[in-house]
């Protein structure tokens, strides 16, 4: 009965697996904020690709 209690005193107290929810929990975050904000992200990559464009053909 000592064995078993002990080993589940240990199970309990090891965190190792943690990192792995935290890692999840950040990428689930990130892909919620990127479906919210969608167009928002959409409206400013293509701004800025615009700026580029416009910018190499005054060089150009």
């Amino acid at each position: 009965m000592c064995v078993c209690n002990k080993a589940w005193k240990d199970f309990l107290k090891d965190e190792s697996g943690m990192g792995v929810v935290e890692i999840i929990l950040i990428i689930v975050v990130l892909i919620a904020m990127v479906i919210i904000f969608k167009e928002q992200i959409t409206k400013l990559v293509n701004d800025i690709w615009k700026s580029i464009n416009d910018s190499a053909k005054k060089i150009y």
